[in-house]
């Protein structure tokens, strides 16, 4: 039978090395491996440092209540108070009785309540402070109303003195004596319905204004009415104003006061505007006025001391009108003329 290629069998193995002793295996030199490298440690940064040993020559001795510690040479002790000058030992405090503890209780209560209101003080100065000076202004205020009312109501401000300004035909002492009653009571307690009562009988007065001068002054200044002309009523005559009220009832017509003749009187439309017309003129025109009629409120007509007559027309445009007039009197006097037209005083006419 044919062996397979290279099968040579047992005789053709290739002899084993024998395999050493124990013994020298153990004495053989080890075998040298390579290092390996180190791992680097989360700490290799950090400093490594090693604890310091406290060492205690001497125990401590802990303290025990009654005890004052001491400090010798070789460590600390501790003795009764006292035993430094030679005394016995102190003996224990006695308990506190009811009535101290009661006490230490109380005193700790009013330290709360101290501290309590401090707190309170503190955390509501604002509110303090305005309230504070809310106070101070009110009371200001109430201080201020008290004195006001007890000064103008006490007979400090008594009326003494009654001043009348402003009057030519009203005698002044006429007007003092109307306040007679009033004498005597405060300032302000003397009405305008009193001031009023007193001067309703005075028909020329036709406006007035008080005035108080502590302590005890009132100050009455008139306005008078002003005359513009007479009315002949068939029972006499009247001076009266641009309103129709009667200054004073003369037996003949004064000086300087035209006659006035006005269909309806005082009441009618024609007296209201003449009286426009009379107030109107200047005193140079006014002085040589003798009369002055009105059939209608259109159709005023002037009669000077010359005889001459001034054709007015309606009382609007007076002001232009009497300055007109004016020029036309010293352009032509009165006493050459017969006639002045100012009805139109853009075209005022002579005659």
């Amino acid at each position: 039978m044919k062996r397979p290629q290279g099968f040579d069998g047992p005789a053709a193995r290739a002899p084993r090395a024998p395999l050493p002793a124990p013994d020298a295996v153990r004495s053989s030199a080890p075998v040298a491996r390579a290092p390996r490298p180190a791992r680097p440690t989360p700490d290799a940064d950090r400093t490594s440092t090693e604890p310091i040993a406290i060492v205690v020559s001497t125990p401590v001795t802990p303290l025990v209540p009654g005890t004052v510690p001491t400090v010798q040479a070789g460590g600390a002790s501790t003795r009764p108070p006292g035993s430094e000058r030679g005394d016995a030992p102190a003996a224990p405090a006695p308990p506190k009785s009811e009535r101290a503890a009661k006490r230490e209780l109380a005193a700790a209560g009013r330290e709360r309540r101290k501290y309590e209101r401090q707190e309170v003080r503190r955390f509501t100065k604002r509110s303090r402070r305005r309230r504070i000076v809310w106070s101070v202004v009110l009371g200001a205020i109430a201080a201020l109303v008290v004195v006001v009312a007890v000064g103008a109501y006490s007979p400090l401000m008594a009326l003494r003195e009654v001043r009348v300004e402003g009057t030519a035909r009203i005698p002044v002492a006429d007007v003092q004596a109307a306040f007679d009653d009033q004498l005597g009571t405060p300032l302000p307690l003397i009405a305008s319905a009193d001031v009023l009562a007193a001067l309703s009988d005075f028909p020329l007065i036709e406006t007035y204004s008080t005035e108080t001068i502590p302590p005890g002054t009132l100050v009455v200044r008139i306005v008078e009415r002003v005359p513009v002309g007479v009315v002949d009523t068939g029972e006499g005559l009247e001076l009266v104003d641009a309103a129709g009220v009667v200054i004073e009832r003369p037996t003949e017509r004064p000086d300087g006061q035209p006659l006035i003749v006005a269909e309806g009187g005082v009441a009618g439309e024609g007296f209201r505007a003449a009286a426009a017309v009379i107030r109107s003129l200047p005193p140079e025109v006014r002085g040589q006025l003798v009369g002055a009629s009105a059939a209608t409120a259109d159709d005023v007509q002037l009669e000077l001391s010359t005889g001459a007559t001034v054709v007015w027309g309606s009382a609007e445009q007076s002001a232009a009108k009497a300055a007109v007039l004016a020029r036309l009197m010293v352009a032509a006097p009165p006493d050459t003329v017969g006639e002045y037209d100012v009805s139109s005083p853009a075209s005022a006419v002579t005659r």
